[in-house]
């Protein structure tokens, strides 16, 4: 059978803790997984987490996997050592002939450590086991998270066949997004992940919200952020500007003398929030200098120039005073 470095596949060192192995599966089966992966060998992949997670997961499959060692190269030839089958019992009790290795990889091989000796199997078989969690990412834009919406979802979902071994099923779930979804939240769906063993809960699945870039406005929470605009006498002179919002557009009014990076706030125009209420909106000016002029306009700014008494930059006089 060949070894397969289950630390290594989930990037991990052999010290992990339980938290840590999730978290790393977890992360890697997001990345992986057959619905969003463009890795050519993405399937693969995901199917060797899998296994490494099953096996990692658990207390007593990992004990036997670390009896095995780490001297052994990914996708080397081996065989356990002498005494590791009469430790674990690999093969269960009632094998005629004995157990032998070379029918099995080495997923099947952790698989039947669930399924060691005659009494320990009928014990687990009552034993209630919960379904595994899922996880899926979620692609929004901007004006679903704003509004809320329904997304249908085309898992392909790791589950155990009668035999202990892991296999994808194709799974159909439609899911209702809520109004106000931030990038980087996760919504939790109950029951909606692998089906219990023998009256164990089903397992849940985690929805990962990500959405797509906007070409207006950029979300942090459930505030937005959006570049204004301004001409430079717009700027000094004070304006009314209409302003877009993912409500429409509004009316936004902007003091005399305002300044590039100013920050204009709509109150109530960002993202909802679950319990109620709405995030802000930010308008940030950015002061917009014509790049073509009429004759008529360069002579306003000309005679501007001539007239006007403001110096952009007098605070560079103290700082000359003070060169020598």
């Amino acid at each position: 059978m060949k070894y397969k470095d289950y630390y290594a596949i989930l990037g991990l060192k052999r010290d992990a803790g339980a938290d840590d192995i999730k978290k790393a599966y977890r992360k890697l089966a997001q990345k992986y997984h057959p619905d969003v992966t463009k890795d050519p060998k993405g399937e693969e992949k995901f199917k060797d987490l899998a296994e490494a997670y099953q096996t990692l997961k658990d207390p007593e499959k990992r004990a036997a996997y670390d009896q095995l060692g780490s001297a052994y190269q990914p996708g080397q030839e081996f065989r356990p050592p002498p005494d590791w089958e009469k430790q674990f019992n690999a093969g269960g009790q009632g094998r005629e002939g004995g157990f032998s290795f070379d029918d099995l990889d080495l997923g099947d091989l952790f698989e039947s450590l669930s399924r060691r000796g005659a009494g320990a199997s009928r014990q687990r078989a009552n034993m209630a086991f919960p379904g595994e969690d899922y996880e899926a990412v979620v692609h929004l834009s901007l004006e679903d998270a704003y509004r809320g919406t329904q997304v249908e979802l085309n898992l392909s979902a790791p589950e155990h066949d009668e035999q202990g071994r892991v296999r994808q099923v194709p799974k159909t779930i439609k899911a209702r997004i809520p109004k106000g979804a931030t990038d980087g939240q996760r919504l939790r769906l109950r029951g909606q992940g692998g089906k219990g063993i023998n009256g164990g809960r089903d397992g849940d699945l985690y929805l990962n919200i990500a959405l797509h870039p906007h070409p207006l406005f950029r979300p942090d929470g459930h505030d937005l952020y959006l570049d204004l605009p301004l001409a430079p006498w717009e700027a000094a002179l004070g304006a009314t500007v209409e302003t877009p919002t993912l409500d429409g557009a509004v009316n936004l009014k902007i003091p005399p003398g305002t300044t590039t990076g100013r920050r204009l706030r709509l109150g109530k125009k960002g993202l909802p929030k679950p319990g109620g209420g709405e995030g802000d909106l930010y308008a940030i000016v950015q002061i917009v200098n014509p790049t073509v002029l009429s004759d008529r306009e360069r002579e306003l700014f000309k005679e501007l120039g001539e007239n006007s008494r403001f110096d952009p930059r007098s605070h560079f006089a103290g700082e000359k005073s003070n060169v020598g």
